[in-house]
């Protein structure tokens, strides 16, 4: 049984930026350009045109290149400057592999998730152009998921669809994190492993990711709310629409998690646990080899600063990973060389690897209905 069109769906060629509903429910930055029309070949959202995307390019690299001038010229980091001259390569060619097998654990899991008709080669275009938007536009890879959306309806599939399965996406992709947090925060506070730290820095926390996580277990039982009339606003039927699109969202991402799907629980396994060996990799570039539970504590809380609205989070996650690494008590230089090394890596690798999948996906874009007929990851979901 086919779902009921949204009613942002149901002009063609609406923009979706008046009701927001698609927009506001996978959380995608206010102002992109994205419209649901049948473009021609070569069309793109104002967002994603070439040369909206080397301006983004542009600013990125120049925040990149200010931060490195400050850890290289700013007085009194001569400790971090020795740490970044004594780096090993063998180290940092270590990292760039991990963070390749994260990118590759982010395809792995694209697919089933939206379609597990899709093919790899599609599975890489789409993913891979995600995270290389991800690298570019700011608020913790909203642009990718923005860039998703607009590529998956081009090719057929239906708007409410996408929506619900962009939530179930990002709450799969995310949720790792908040669980590991959760169990790795307990056996800390209960001293089953090391190091011996406040309760502030264990429990509270494995508190704070449990309770997230009770709160998208609970999210689906909030129900639809009331049916609108015809004299209901725009804002309105917008704001509704986004309500079910996160609720439905959020219940099909349990119905993936428990499907079992070997794609889904690997891919969103590798994602976190190969980005954060990115980190841990750095870390033994610049001479320093913190605990690992140190380093995934202070993964999640860190990475918060990608919400900040600043190209690529560069400045944010850097400025909230030093400080909270350094809180968790590893030494100042050593991690302030070893995230600029991260950041680094994790602009780098995934704009340029994405870059290429970006430039396939635009010479071979899909359309008509290339799309609409595909499975979803368990079989009782309707399309």
């Amino acid at each position: 049984m086919h779902a009921a069109p949204a009613p942002w769906t149901t002009r063609p060629g609406r923009d979706l930026r008046r009701s927001g509903s698609l927009r506001d429910a996978v959380g995608i930055t206010p102002g992109l350009d994205i419209k649901v029309s049948s473009p021609s070949a070569t069309e793109l959202p104002g967002e994603f045109q070439p040369r909206t995307l080397r301006r983004r390019t542009l600013q990125a690299i120049v925040a990149l290149a200010v931060l490195a001038a400050i850890f290289l010229l700013a007085p009194g980091l001569g400790e971090v400057r020795d740490r970044l001259a004594d780096a090993r390569p063998g180290w940092l060619a270590v990292a760039t592999l991990l963070e390749g097998l994260s990118f590759a654990s982010y395809v792995v899991m694209f697919g089933p998730i939206f379609c597990t008709g899709l093919s790899w080669r599609r599975s890489w275009q789409i993913g891979g152009s995600e995270l290389a938007m991800g690298s570019l536009v700011p608020a913790s890879g909203a642009g990718g998921l923005a860039l998703g959306a607009w590529v998956l309806h081009r090719g057929g599939m239906g708007a409410e669809r996408i929506a619900r399965r962009s939530v179930a996406f990002f709450l799969i992709k995310s949720g790792v994190n908040f669980v590991a947090v959760a169990v790795l925060g307990a056996v800390m506070a209960f001293g089953l492993v090391g190091p011996d730290l406040s309760l502030w820095l264990t429990a509270a926390p494995a508190v704070g990711a449990t309770l997230a996580l009770g709160a998208v277990v609970a999210v689906p039982r909030l129900g639809p709310g009331a049916a609108l009339g015809p004299e209901a606003s725009r804002l309105r039927r917008g704001l509704r629409a986004a309500r079910r699109a996160v609720i439905d969202g959020t219940g099909e991402a349990l119905q993936i998690l428990r499907s079992g799907n070997w794609r889904v629980l690997a891919g969103s396994l590798g994602y976190w646990a190969f980005d954060n060996a990115v980190l841990w990799a750095t870390f033994h570039a610049f001479g320093l080899s913190p605990p690992l539970t140190i380093i995934l504590m202070g993964y999640l809380i860190g990475q918060l600063g990608g919400l900040l609205p600043i190209p690529g989070g560069i400045g944010g996650i850097d400025a909230g990973l030093i400080g909270t690494l350094i809180l968790y008590g590893t030494p100042a230089a050593g991690t302030a060389a070893a995230v600029l090394g991260y950041r680094l890596i994790l602009f780098w690798l995934p704009l340029i690897v994405g870059g290429i999948a970006f430039a396939a996906l635009r010479r071979d874009m899909p359309s008509g209905g290339e799309l609409a007929a595909c499975e979803p990851a368990f079989a009782a979901q309707s399309a």
